[in-house]
């Protein structure tokens, strides 16, 4: 057998992701200049560093998660955001935006779509993840606290009796995962009752997670490829805003014991491909409530908006699915309600910085506060750094875009019109989209607000740039977008 023989047989290293929630170049960077993250330095120093990987539209988890793992956006995986209203079911869908919500549409339901339903039946059987493409080669993967997940084995939680008991789900449950698979205390690899407790958000910390990753290394039993999601420093966001140097201390802390489960930190790197990545930014919140929220339910006020509680009723007119700082408001009646009559509710509040809606194969866009319009479609003598061909014209300051000699240059809004395109084309009904500049969120019945602190789902660049650090190897994904990501991963391993 000749070398290149020996080496094409030879098995990759394996791929570990660390999906960080909310991890921003900015702090990021002060937390090294400050000797306080050295962990993310010593990573960075060996290795690559980008600061600027464009998330999905919506900036939400959920989104985020589903577009790493199928390498596709929401018109095609068709996981519209963290809420959003299901024509076919006639009922709003919510995956967890606030205690306060799920219990106004009913516990039950809603843990069903968290736990089963989302994975199941609500990402498109038409796209595949890479746990499912690896899983076909005869590879196996693994997956720990990562919301979305699907793969084609099955496993079953392990549900707390307090669920059980106040609710109507069945305990013996299964659901199709990667090979190996956490998810917080209903199913885990190392079987610790260590951070799994209810206060402790049932596992679902980032402290579990890496309990589980050092797990699987300490066993040598680490597969092809492990997905690994840290979310606390979202939280933490939240609260401090987007310069939360704690934060990132606290996230470099978590990295260092991972590392540490190896002899040294150049053996951790030797040994395998490691992707530090965010999955969405965070836009800054001002500090006085009246200003910072938009209130959707008082805008719209002169129609009937559907209650939470009560379902879709014969009379609704309306339903809003607020994402934090991005909404999708779908009118359930276009001859009483049609969508332009919505615009112009909406269209005179300077907070609002992107009202996109459809007609026909065509993509209109307006800002809150200003005079004309964007339209394009799909198509088109443009094209933009993505390969993307697209026929434009209007105002091209809606969306921060410059053209040069037929080349579509992104400004504020990176990939502004291919996420456009894709939520606006990502399930079914009669909706507008709203985007809030920053300092803004949306709120509705029940919606969490962050206040003097920051939040997410924009599709401003504060909402939408993450940073990238790739070590042990020189590979690097086509485009830095999310969308491209999966497809290169697949590439490292063999």
């Amino acid at each position: 057998m000749t070398s290149s023989q020996e080496k094409s047989v030879q098995k990759s290293k394996p791929v570990i992701m660390l999906v960080i929630d909310t991890l921003m170049d900015p702090p990021l960077h002060e937390a090294i200049k400050n000797n306080r993250a050295p962990a993310f330095k010593y990573l960075m120093e060996n290795g690559m560093y980008f600061s600027d990987v464009v998330s999905p539209f919506p900036t939400m988890s959920v989104n985020v998660d589903t577009t790493i793992l199928t390498g596709t956006y929401c018109n095609d995986h068709h996981l519209p955001g963290l809420v959003w209203f299901n024509k076919k079911e006639n009922r709003l869908i919510n995956y967890g935006s606030h205690i306060r919500e799920l219990w106004k549409l009913g516990l039950s339901r809603s843990l069903e779509d968290i736990l089963f339903h989302m994975n199941g039946n609500h990402i498109s059987k038409g796209v595949k993840t890479i746990h499912e493409e690896l899983e076909d080669k005869g590879k196996e993967s693994a997956s720990i606290n990562a919301l979305v997940y699907r793969g084609n084995t099955s496993h079953s939680y392990k549900l707390p009796k307090l669920l059980t008991w106040f609710t109507s789900i069945q305990k013996d449950r299964s659901t199709l995962g990667a090979k190996v698979f956490t998810y917080g205390s209903l199913k885990n690899i190392s079987r610790s009752k260590r951070y799994q407790r209810l206060w402790q958000r049932l596992g679902f910390n980032s402290s579990s997670s890496v309990q589980e990753l050092t797990y699987l290394i300490n066993k040598n039993q680490l597969p092809s490829f492990t997905i690994a999601y840290f979310p606390d420093l979202d939280q933490s966001v939240h609260k401090h805003g987007r310069m939360d140097v704690k934060g990132i201390e606290k996230v470099d802390q978590h990295l260092q014991k991972i590392l540490n489960a190896y002899d040294s930190w150049e053996e951790a790197l030797q040994n395998n491909i490691w992707i530090t990545i965010g999955d969405n930014g965070q836009a800054w919140i001002e500090s006085e409530r009246k200003v910072a929220l938009i209130d959707l339910k008082k805008m719209l006020g002169a129609y009937r908006i559907m209650k939470l509680k009560k379902g879709i009723q014969q009379k609704d007119q309306i339903v809003l699915a607020v994402n934090e700082r991005m909404s999708y408001i779908y009118t359930l009646d276009t001859n009483t309600l049609p969508i332009n009559k919505l615009i112009q509710e909406l269209d005179n509040d300077k907070r609002i910085d992107v009202i996109a809606w459809l007609e026909g194969a065509t993509i209109k866009v307006k800002s809150g506060g200003k005079k004309g319009e964007l339209h394009y479609r799909k198509g088109g003598e443009l094209i933009d750094i993505y390969n993307q061909t697209w026929f434009v014209e209007g105002d091209h300051g809606l969306l921060d875009i410059t053209v040069n000699d037929n080349q579509i240059l992104y400004g504020d809004y990176p990939d502004a019109l291919g996420r456009l395109y894709s939520s606006l084309h990502s399930h079914e009904g009669n909706f507008i989209i709203v985007s809030a500049k920053p300092g803004y969120e949306f709120i509705g019945e029940g919606s969490p607000t962050h206040v003097g602190g920051a939040s997410h789902g924009g599709l401003h660049q504060q909402d939408s740039l993450v940073p990238l650090i790739i070590t042990g190897t020189r590979s690097t994904p086509a485009y830095l977008r999310m969308v491209d990501i999966k497809e290169w991963v697949l590439s490292l391993i063999s």
